[in-house]
């Protein structure tokens, strides 16, 4: 049973709820292409990338296993997780979730994110009923964010406020891919067959191997959403649009605390962040955001 049945009820537009998703992974996706986070994971001792990316992001969670993170992430493959081992006995979680907000500020100095202090209280105003009246059960991710203490800066606390709602649509993704029998390898080929993720990227980050890429092409192959070659089908293109309306219903309930009007007037508000990182040449391909929702498998490629 897809989960569309389940979740669809809460009465959204659910055109908003992909155009304000996208735009809150876009507002917080600078984390992990800024030079500030390696910088800041140096000081706390960790000069590699997957260490560093690991335990920023799970820090919330606390002194956890790789083995949680994993779960928790649920497309990184194994090997790739494992890398973070001994990251807590560097610095303790708290140390690094400081470490990220320090990056956090930092970058978003650098690049002027053109918000007044007005705006940044408006988006406050929007985004805390949703992050206050969330239904957090089987949000791992989410819960764990919402449990961190909010920085004193108004700029870097609504970014944590973005954060909470990313990972919370995350947690939700997670769950519409397991109802939909499709594994963690699955989706990340899936994912770049279909042009919403840069293959090489998603290679060099989630460290799936060779024959466990094969494996899940050939799956997706009898599933009718890949052609042999590795290429999506348009059955293949539909079913990962289809995957994207599921979680867009699971998380239309999240929204109904500010309704559409403000669902949109937060989009607005919150784009200058994406825009002023774009400007500063911090990502090494076009993000989606809701006016760039098409997917274009020869440019990800």
């Amino acid at each position: 049973m897809h989960l569309t049945s389940t979740f669809g009820r809460a009465n959204m537009d659910l055109n908003a709820v992909r155009e304000v998703s996208l735009t809150i992974n876009a507002t917080h996706l600078f984390i992990y292409f800024i030079p500030e986070a390696p910088e800041e994971a140096g000081k706390l001792g960790v000069t590699e990338y997957g260490p560093a990316y690991f335990a920023f992001r799970s820090a919330p969670m606390g002194a956890v296993p790789w083995q949680v993170t994993l779960a928790a992430f649920y497309s990184f493959s194994p090997r790739s997780v494992q890398a973070m081992a001994g990251v807590w006995d560097t610095a303790t979680p708290q140390q690094w979730q400081a470490a990220r907000f320090a990056a956090a500020d930092r970058a978003l100095r650098r690049v002027d994110v053109d918000l007044t202090a007005d705006q940044i209280a408006e988006a406050r105003s929007l985004i805390d009923p949703v992050v206050a009246s969330a239904d957090y059960a089987g949000k791992t991710m989410a819960a764990a964010n919402v449990s961190v203490p909010l920085p004193s800066d108004p700029l870097v606390a609504l970014w944590q406020q973005i954060t909470v709602v990313r990972e919370w649509r995350g947690d939700a993704h997670v769950t519409v891919l397991a109802a939909n029998d499709i594994g963690p390898c699955d989706s990340n080929v899936l994912q770049t067959a279909t042009g919403h993720f840069p293959e090489a990227i998603a290679r060099a980050t989630r460290l799936w191997s060779d024959e466990e890429v094969a494996a899940a092409t050939s799956r997706l192959v009898a599933r009718g959403w890949l052609n042999a070659d590795g290429t999506a089908t348009d059955a293949g293109i539909a079913a990962r649009e289809q995957i994207e309306a599921e979680t867009d219903a699971h998380c239309a309930a999240l929204w109904t605390p500010i309704g559409d009007a403000n669902v949109r007037r937060l989009t607005s508000l919150l784009m200058p962040i994406h825009d002023a990182f774009t400007a500063a040449g911090t990502y090494p391909f076009r993000v989606e955001t809701g006016d760039t929702r098409s997917a274009d498998p020869e440019a990800a490629r």
